[in-house]
């Protein structure tokens, strides 16, 4: 089993507001050190997943383009347009 040096980040300075708002929504026993890190590694992971989503949708645009094999965005538009009349 691996073990890990926690390392610190740069020092953050935050408005009084801020950090009173930080404070006031930490949950049992959460430091706001545990708030810090479980928002940092959330961030992380969101933009890891938002880099993804684009690649994939860089790489399927290419895909279309290269093939051919694509639909019209009006046609598009109008299918979703007939699918929200009918669920309404």
């Amino acid at each position: 089993m691996a073990t890990y040096k926690p390392r610190t980040l740069l020092p953050l300075r935050v408005s009084r507001k801020l950090r009173a708002d930080v404070q006031s929504v930490l949950v049992g026993g959460e430091s706001l050190s545990d708030f810090i890190t479980n928002a940092l590694s959330r961030r992380v992971e969101s933009r890891r997943m938002q880099s993804a989503f684009l690649a994939r949708g860089l790489a399927s645009a290419e895909r279309s383009r290269t093939s051919g094999d694509y639909v019209a965005a009006k046609k598009v538009v109008a299918v979703l347009r007939g699918r929200l009349q009918h669920a309404t």
